[in-house]
């Protein structure tokens, strides 16, 4: 009787976990079609395109113009963004509150721009992305640049950290190598352009990785350090690092070389910071000496402007989307609404909502279209070299990610959104700068500016000029100063001058 009722009892729970195997299987099969039916709605024509076939192209730009509303920035708008970012530095310059404040601005301990006397030859290290250069610098009556750029793969840039430094010194070996210099003793400047708080001319500790990196055992340490730890342990060059800065600093120093007038340094490129030169009575944070001159170069790290929440007022569910799909969320929020490693995707997100709208492309997205990342920022630019009327770079684009038949009013409203996604990145790079330039206050200041991103986007450098000029006091004049090589050639300048100082003490 046992051992029929154990069989029975057996029996009975096979077949429950046969019923729990189907009601399993169901349910993974209605959660695959509900993403299917979602996906395929957005890969066939839309049905809300063909329910409305009295919109006209007329229509559709309207309802484009106004999905696209919240990406335009007011002139009220802007100037509060201009009064948050006038309390964060403020934060960050204050000594009790710089612990708790977003932008860190640290003192870069960089004091006297170059005066156009700096002589002799520097080599440059210039760390800042994905790639990276080694530079040989010769300074006199004109500067003349030898260089070769050098990657950085991705596993070494997420791995351990005495990995990226043995690959860094290991090219800098080969670049000296190449050249015979084995034997001279040069300085170098290192450019290191991720956040940092400064401890001097020649130390630095890495606060937070950003654009992309991610190396173990980095974060709080002296990035000047782990270079010479690396150079020692390959013990086949012989260098003397004189300075460490970031490429903010650079660009500044680069362009003061010409230009006497210059007092900011901006990077639109991949990421965005700036620096500029700050009274030292202002800058509670200074442990240096309080001695001529009484200034010194303040990096702002402004990319972590809005951190604490004070951006959410301008900030969309793109930018919401941008930030949690990062490496690093929470943090960098200012910059994942400017800097080329972000744009793309915030307009690819756009496309995408307004192909979910049927208002592009027939209501139908491509599979291209759909991957994060298949827009790149560099689209942005080109489409919008376009001529008006005319779409040669936008219809090749569009071609690339899948739509070989879109209509003239398709890129005109592909366009437009990126229009909007590149107006508002140039305007918010504007407020800060205007917040710089009234904060220095001097009658004529000349910023120096470089990165991909205002290089290369036709009407970025146009955008920003309109934008400062209605932001700033009345009195004050400026320019945007393109600069050539800054981060690397800055760096070099900044040995240079560091070099002179010492000869004259």
């Amino acid at each position: 009787m046992e051992i029929v009722a154990a069989a029975d009892s057996d029996e009975r729970g096979l077949s429950l976990l046969k019923v729990v195997n189907v009601l399993q299987r169901v349910v993974v099969f209605i959660h695959s079609f509900t993403i299917d039916k979602f996906r395929g709605n957005l890969l066939r024509p839309s049905t809300s395109t063909q329910e409305m076939p009295h919109m006209s192209e007329a229509d559709i730009a309207a309802k484009v113009k106004e999905v696209c509303q919240e990406l335009i920035l007011t002139q009220e708008a802007l100037k509060e963004v201009c009064a948050c970012l006038q309390e964060e530095l403020n934060k960050g310059l204050g000594k009790e509150s710089n612990p708790e404040a977003a932008i860190k601005c640290f003192p870069t301990y960089v004091r006297e721009l170059p005066n156009g006397k700096e002589k002799g030859r520097f080599l440059a290290l210039d760390l800042g992305g994905t790639n990276f250069r080694v530079l040989l610098i010769e300074l006199g009556d004109k500067c003349t640049m030898d260089s070769r750029i050098y990657a950085v793969p991705q596993p070494v840039m997420v791995g351990p950290g005495d990995g990226l430094f043995d690959h860094i010194a290991e090219c800098l070996a080969s670049f000296i190598k190449e050249r015979d210099m084995g034997d001279e003793l040069l300085p170098l400047g290192f450019t290191f352009s991720f956040p940092c708080k400064q401890e001097g001319l020649t130390k630095a500790r890495l606060a937070q990785w950003t654009k992309g990196f991610k190396c173990a055992g980095v974060e709080g340490r002296d990035v000047v350090e782990l270079l010479k730890q690396a150079i020692a342990r390959r013990g086949d060059v012989k260098i003397k690092i004189c300075a460490v800065l970031n490429d903010t600093t650079g660009t500044l120093m680069s362009c003061a070389w010409k230009n006497h007038n210059c007092r900011i340094g901006l990077i639109v490129g991949t990421g965005t910071n700036a620096c500029y030169m700050e009274k030292l009575e202002r800058v509670e944070l200074w442990d240096g000496e309080v001695d001529e001159p009484p200034q010194v170069i303040i990096n702002t790290e402004w990319g972590a402007f809005g951190d604490n929440g004070c951006l959410d007022f301008v900030r969309t569910a793109y930018d919401n989307t941008i930030d949690q799909e990062s490496i690093n969320p929470g943090r960098q929020l200012f910059e994942k609404m400017i800097s080329g490693m972000y744009m793309g995707e915030i307009a690819r997100q756009v496309l995408v909502r307004l192909v979910s709208d049927g208002l592009l492309f027939g209501g139908y997205a491509s599979d291209i279209l759909l991957e994060k990342g298949s827009f790149f920022t560099k689209y942005i630019s080109e489409i919008e070299s376009d001529k008006p009327d005319d779409f040669n770079n936008c219809r090749a684009i569009l071609e690339e990610l899948g739509f070989n038949d879109a209509t003239d009013a398709d890129c005109a409203n592909v366009r437009h959104a990126c229009e909007c996604v590149s107006r508002r990145a140039a305007h918010l790079a504007a407020a800060g700068v205007a917040v710089l330039l009234n904060r220095i206050g001097e009658e004529s200041v000349t910023v120096a500016v470089d990165g991909s991103v205002y290089r290369f986007h036709p009407h970025f450098h146009n955008l920003m000029v309109e934008q400062i000029s209605q932001l700033i006091k009345p009195e004050i004049k400026f320019d945007l100063m393109l600069s050539e090589d800054g981060s690397g050639r800055g760096a070099a300048l900044v040995a240079a001058v560091a070099t002179r100082a010492a000869t004259m003490r």
